[in-house]
């Protein structure tokens, strides 16, 4: 397992096209997606059927493990991808619980 601090966050952006096969692929596309994400390496999914698009935060330590991640998708041959690191990233599920007096 990486160490935690030497892993860096990482937004994929995907723009996707879809055929008459594409669905035949997403039952093992979110199996391999939940496995990353139980994994620890995706912190979150979310796919726009308005838009065609996808984004994945993940941890990685180089956008070419990000790339190898993302090739090992059955969907991988559907997507046009842009990687970016990210400086900083924050939200609620990164704060410490609130306290809440008895």
């Amino acid at each position: 397992m990486e160490d935690i601090l030497s892993l860096r966050k990482f937004l994929v952006t995907i723009n996707f096209f879809m055929d008459d096969e594409f669905m035949t692929y997403v039952p093992p596309h979110r199996t391999y997606i939940n496995f990353l994400i139980n994994k620890g390496v995706i912190d979150s999914y979310a796919v726009s059927m308005e838009s065609y698009r996808s984004w994945i935060l993940l941890s990685a330590e180089s956008k070419e493990q990000v790339t190898e991640y993302l090739t090992k998708s059955p969907l991988f041959k559907y997507w046009t991808i842009e990687i970016d690191e990210l400086f900083m990233y924050d939200g609620q599920t990164y704060r410490l619980p609130a306290l809440q007096l008895n």
